[in-house]
């Protein structure tokens, strides 16, 4: 490929095979780069279709391809109508330009033409003619791409008119008149300060009123995204929760939720009053929390989980609202359609927490296991109204705290008047202009065939980087060698034929659901009672598994526990999203290349080498040796493996992790009550010996998992009941390993031990 400009990114490619030959063509060919660059425009040539999808790939700012239709030894055309294909799956309206002489266009198929945005004739015509074309196809092109709020910041931001409303810094002029401000000034740049604005700028539209660019932006999302009405958050899914939940209950009103619920749904309780009926989710020997059986669901359960429960018990009221986690953190996913299914005669309204799955709608793999599927003319209006909340900035592309709820009105209809009313007690009336457009261009990234793409090659990561680590670990077992694992099926099914996980094609896995199903009563994930299709594994979640437990949930003879590869990997630059006693989560999001998870390979290849060797700590983990000389010193790598290991095992752990998370313990009040007895100053600290019969004042919400162990106006129990002896192994664990401590939420830690508050 021709050398270009390394201060502006290639905006043109010419793809020609005869582009450096001695003829008419070549020479014409080689004039128009260089008009192009005259007009400030970068050009490549590429030589062969082959080479152009090449630069397709790696390269996010072409604007133009011009297409040679009669490339030399291709008398079918079959390269160019494959490279038009490559570009149209990838971007459905790059302008693409053909390549060819009049009268070979008279021969181009109706299908071909209709692809291509046009011809040009090099031979005919002159040079500024030809470029000007390009120019204005690029503008074009330029404009269509600027989804509807982030082209109205654009223009607004660079007219550079003075401001006399807030911010005070007004563009960022005030950071420019102190030291530290001029630091800040350079190191965001001016651009991200100028697009800092106030809701006083009425050209943008408010987020509050849903008008102007703003509106138009969050209509496009609900088109993008599949909902009837789709709705920024500024705050991320913990606002994008409490506002579903304010707007659909009242004080007083029965809720049907997921046990497995993050901290805002909790926050939703205790705003709203509402009366919480918990559905249970399983746990399995990993402590992966799985799926609500299907059997929950159904009325029946549902009905008789109401019954029994001490804060439901004797109200007649029919639950307001079903709250269900999916993905869950772990990345299972329910086939949402199912659940809705077995719902529907117990609920009017159900929320989808699908934080971490706003993806799924954007690739065939996830078909029916999200909320938001097909159009929404095709949705049962007698059925419950869906609601979705996203984090459009964990998986996809989008700034921190950028959120999304989307709706689609079924039968208990929420009138926009009245949720926009729920909306703007949660909403800043000064939100942050560069997370909303961050939102926008987010949706514009998935739109089309772009958003298929995208999430198609993070699955292929993660496939890679899946089937590569099963391949090494069965290296390994030939030489009666440990190695980790990766959660996942050990066998997939290729039509008739079973194929071991890192024997099967790579296609097979990243497009066949079946291959990510959780069978019921498959071993290698651990829960019963589910159905055929009901829950699958989101691939791009990568479970990464440690020597030390067996499937049938109890300690090995021998055992690493994740913890400590975790401070491993952060001594490589490395940071899982979550660590379990044995597991640790990574995350192929569309961001993830192979050069970044051939990096996590090594690092995982240099610990095993570090831990059989027993490498000294003062080598291999410097930070956490200094930080406690006394205790690590003198230890190497296997050593401490070993004695957190043999730690575990003294106090049951695990198993009493378990324990804790299987049962639902007696709740004595709503969470509302136990929120307005805090703020009243009622209650205490007390150590764990002295919470024993004693109500919880907060959640109590150790990490991992991450869920609720007690909710608020929960029991803790009896000092040798589940929860307290589950906690008081965290202490001991905490005490003896420094710098390994839990990080446990509601729960204090001091030098006498653990503390929490209580009633």
């Amino acid at each position: 490929m021709a050398a270009q400009d390394p201060a502006s990114p290639v905006s043109v490619l010419l793809v020609c095979d005869k582009l450096n030959d001695p003829t008419p063509l070549g020479r014409a060919g080689r004039a128009l780069a260089t008009d192009l660059k005259n007009h400030h425009i970068a050009a490549a040539t590429a030589p062969s279709p082959a080479d152009a999808e090449a630069e397709l790939e790696v390269n996010p700012h072409l604007q133009t391809i011009i297409l040679d239709w009669d490339m030399r030894q291709d008398p079918d055309h079959a390269a160019p109508r494959a490279l038009l294909r490559a570009i149209r799956a990838r971007h459905a309206r790059l302008p693409v330009f053909l390549l060819a002489e009049r009268d070979d266009a008279a021969h181009v198929p109706a299908e071909v033409m209709a692809e291509a945005d046009g011809f040009i004739w090099l031979l005919e015509g002159s040079m500024e003619f030809v470029s000007s074309r390009i120019l204005a196809a690029m503008r074009r092109y330029r404009q269509e791409l600027l989804p509807p709020m982030f082209g109205a910041l654009i223009r607004f931001a660079d007219e550079a008119e003075y401001s006399w409303h807030t911010p005070g810094h007004t563009g960022g002029a005030a950071f420019l008149r102190s030291p530290a401000g001029r630091l800040f000034y350079d190191y965001f740049g001016e651009r991200l300060l100028r697009a800092d604005l106030s809701i006083s700028v009425t050209e943008l539209g408010s987020l509050l009123d849903h008008t102007g660019p703003i509106g138009a932006a969050e209509r496009y999302a609900a088109h993008v995204f599949g909902a009837d009405r789709s709705y920024f958050v500024t705050n991320g899914t913990s606002t994008a929760n409490r506002v579903v939940m304010t707007a659909s209950i009242a004080r007083g009103e029965t809720v049907l939720a997921d046990r497995n619920a993050h901290k805002s749904i909790e926050h939703g309780l205790a705003l709203t009053g509402a009366h919480p009926a918990y559905l249970l989710p399983q746990r399995n020997h990993l402590g992966i929390i799985g799926p609500i059986p299907p059997a929950a669901f159904q009325a029946e359960s549902v009905a008789h989980t109401i019954a029994v429960s001490r804060l439901t018990r004797g109200r007649a009221q029919r639950p307001v609202l079903a709250i269900v986690t999916n993905s869950t953190y772990d990345g299972l996913c329910y086939n949402a359609a199912r659940v809705e299914e077995l719902l529907a005669p117990s609920v009017d309204r159900i929320l989808f927490d699908e934080a971490w799955f706003g993806h799924a709608r954007f690739n065939p793999l996830y078909r029916d296991h999200y909320a938001m599927r097909g159009a929404p003319r095709q949705m049962d209006r007698s059925g419950p109204s869906i609601f979705a909340t996203q984090s459009t900035h964990k998986l996809l592309a989008a700034l921190s705290q950028a959120s999304m709820i989307h709706l689609r009105e079924g039968r208990a209809k929420i009138e926009p008047v009245r949720f926009n009313e729920s909306l703007m007690m949660h909403a800043s009336t000064s939100p942050n202009y560069a997370i909303i457009a961050s939102a926008d261009v987010s949706s514009a990234m998935m739109d089309g065939p772009a958003g298929q793409r995208l999430t198609s090659e993070a699955i292929a990561e993660a496939v890679s980087f899946r089937q590569t680590m099963a391949r090494l670990r069965a290296e390994f077992a030939t030489r009666e060698e440990w190695f980790f694992g990766v959660w996942q099926p050990d066998t997939v099914r290729d039509g008739g034929t079973e194929l071991a996980f890192m024997e099967a094609p790579s296609a097979l896995l990243a497009e066949n659901q079946e291959c990510w199903a959780l069978a019921p009563g498959a071993a290698w994930h651990g829960f019963a009672g589910l159905e055929p299709g009901f829950c699958m594994l989101d691939p791009i979640k990568v479970t990464l598994t440690m020597p030390g437990m067996t499937q049938a949930g109890r300690l090995d003879a021998t055992g690493i526990p994740a913890p400590l590869l975790t401070h491993y990997l952060a001594a490589h630059g490395i940071t899982p999203e979550k660590t379990a006693n044995f597991s640790i989560l990574f995350l192929f999001s569309i961001g993830v290349t192979k050069g970044k998870w051939g990096s996590l390979v090594n690092a995982l290849l240099d610990f095993k080498r570090d831990y059989d060797a027993n490498a000294p700590l003062a080598r291999v983990l410097p930070t956490l040796c200094a930080a406690h000389p006394a205790a690590y010193g003198a230890l190497g790598l296997r050593d401490l493996g070993e004695a957190m290991f043999t730690a575990m095992r003294a106090t049951d752990y695990p198993e009493r992790l378990q324990e804790a998370y299987n049962f639902l313990p007696e709740p004595e009040m709503i969470p509302a009550e136990a929120h307005d007895r805090l703020i009243r100053g009622e209650g205490g600290l007390a150590p764990l010996a002295a919470l024993a019969g004693g109500v919880a004042a907060t959640a109590v919400v150790p990490y991992p998992p991450g869920i609720p162990l007690l909710m608020p106006g929960e029991n803790f129990g009896p000092v040798d009941g589940p929860v307290l002896r589950y906690l008081a192994a965290l202490e001991d664990f905490d005490r003896r390993f420094p710098g390994f401590a839990h990080d446990t939420h509601g729960v204090e830690p001091a030098e006498s031990g653990y503390r929490a508050l209580r009633y």
